[in-house]
């Protein structure tokens, strides 16, 4: 499958996240999968993705470590796709782009039909970062500083290494 964008020259986290999760469907798959889909069936019906595209997502998602295929039926061949633990680390960030797209894309009077609430309260998720080291929330004025030491590989560099294919 080409695509359409080679971040393998950068050298920077969020190029690598977006090499990752950022081709169209993958991060509604993975959203699907935090709803309790586990069967290409499920995720067809629900997304309208083309065969082709849903089989090539979990296949590099299983490849890269965010999903296992488990067998459910030997005759035919059939597997489940489960979010390993680095796969359900991916919460937060769904959580971050549905307040994102909450706020920013959606009036209030014309909300979103998909709301992710809290299960417990059910309150809806909205989320604000936070720095790590002062607690600080970031605002909209906050101002975002890269910091480059020029040690770090670039994301070819660090797919050869750990023997990663990088489509």
């Amino acid at each position: 499958m080409g695509r359409s964008a080679d971040y393998s020259g950068e050298r920077c986290a969020i190029a690598a996240a977006i090499d990752i999760v950022g081709e169209p469907w993958t991060l509604l798959i993975v959203r699907n999968a935090f709803l309790g889909h586990s069967r290409f069936e499920q995720w067809q019906k629900s997304l309208g993705v083309a065969r082709n595209v849903l089989a090539a997502r979990l296949k590099r998602l299983v490849a890269l470590g965010l999903m296992q295929a488990v067998v459910y039926s030997e005759r035919p061949l059939r597997h489940e796709y489960v979010l390993t633990e680095k796969g359900r680390s991916l919460k937060g960030v769904l959580v971050a782009l549905y307040g994102w797209g909450r706020q920013h894309v959606y009036d209030d009077d014309d909300g979103p039909f998909f709301e992710l609430v809290h299960d417990d309260c059910k309150g809806l998720f909205i989320t604000q970062p936070k720095c790590e080291a002062c607690g600080e929330m970031i605002g909209e004025h906050s101002v975002l500083k890269a910091r480059e030491d020029g040690r770090g590989m670039t994301l070819s560099e660090l797919y050869a290494r750990k023997g990663m294919a990088v489509d």
